[in-house]
């Protein structure tokens, strides 16, 4: 065993919100670097951890369930911590136009809890989450950590107000805490209601005409096995604390254009429909993301590992799998 991977033994990490698409991915490849896991996933009644449930390394983790909105368990969780990864939180666009307080409660208040429970327990770092929604349409290209943040969305702006909330806790209390931001990550594990899983779920399962919202936005993906690669590169990397540090590719492509590369990539001749639901408020929608990422990759020497196409075959070829695809309801539009 290598000296660093010994001195990350002895490191014991907590990820919030490792249920989920990336936190699940993340704990995998912290796992393989030779990490010591807590991992929390949200409490539910079934006893079902989520993604973690498919993870290959499921029993070389500590698995906990509970809820970031509860400070108190916020501070059981970081004792003896050293480093957290802070991804818990509510996601999906659509339903925080349904539910926007649920959004306040866990993104801000949730964010709330864990830096402070990180303060009290004297965890060396925090990588809080954040998102490129902050950002809203780009008002130039490439979006560096500078532009200016439009709440377009009761989810985008909840996201606001937890890095405010996260950096606050830096400036004020000295937390070593580094603000990610990723850009669009895809990949395995991908909730439907994004829209990568949602072309090719409708295809894999034979669906002729697919319903999509508009088409036109353009957005920065990310494999998310890149994204992951991001959040430890922080993590490891003294120069980024007290900075926000955008993940993305650098590059942008259209909905369309990435309707019709996986239409090619699947042998499919399909067709989309427009589906009214699936469209945001018109002064919602963000209609271009192209990333700036020359901050990380100054900071860490990050670079993203897999072209766009090399992750789309990827992701194909895992929801081509019968029981992952099992997993989706896919003639049900996932708010």
């Amino acid at each position: 065993m290598t000296l660093l991977k010994m001195q990350k033994r002895e490191k014991k990490v907590l990820v919030t919100g490792a249920d989920g698409f990336i936190g699940s991915h993340l704990c995998e490849m912290l796992v393989q670097q030779g990490y010591k896991i807590r991992a929390l996933s949200y409490y539910n009644s079934f006893n079902h951890w989520g993604w973690l449930e498919d993870v290959n390394c499921k029993n070389e983790i500590e698995i906990i369930s509970g809820d970031v909105r509860d400070p108190h368990f916020c501070k059981q969780i970081t004792e003896n911590v050293d480093l957290v990864f802070h991804l818990a939180s509510l996601i999906a666009i659509p339903y925080s136009y349904i539910a926007p307080d649920s959004y306040i409660e866990t993104n801000v208040k949730g964010t709330l809890n864990i830096c402070q429970a990180a303060l009290e327990n004297n965890c060396k770092r925090v990588i809080h989450t954040s998102t490129s929604e902050v950002y809203g349409t780009a008002q130039y290209v490439p979006m560096d950590e500078k532009h200016t943040l439009q709440p377009q969305s009761p989810y985008s702006a909840s996201k606001i107000g937890a890095d405010a909330v996260a950096m606050s806790f830096y400036h004020a209390f000295n937390l070593p805490l580094t603000i990610a931001r990723p850009f669009n990550t895809y990949g395995p594990r991908q909730s439907a209601r994004a829209v990568i899983p949602a072309m090719i779920t409708q295809i894999t399962a034979g669906v002729k005409k697919i319903k999509l919202g508009d088409t036109t936005p353009v957005r920065d993906f990310s494999y998310v096995l890149d994204t992951c690669q991001g959040f430890i590169k922080l993590a490891e990397c003294n120069k980024a604390i007290g900075e926000v540090v955008n993940i993305g590719s650098n590059t942008e492509i259209s909905i369309a254009e990435t309707f019709s590369i996986i239409r090619e990539l699947m042998n499919s001749d399909v067709e989309f429909v427009k589906e009214k639901q699936r469209i945001r408020p018109a002064k919602s929608e963000v209609f271009r993301l192209k990333c700036d990422n020359s901050k990380i990759s100054k900071l860490t020497g990050y670079k993203p590992e897999f072209s766009f196409k090399e992750g789309l075959k990827k992701t194909i070829e895992w929801f081509a799998q019968p029981n992952n695809l099992a997993k989706y309801k896919i003639h049900i539009y996932n708010v």
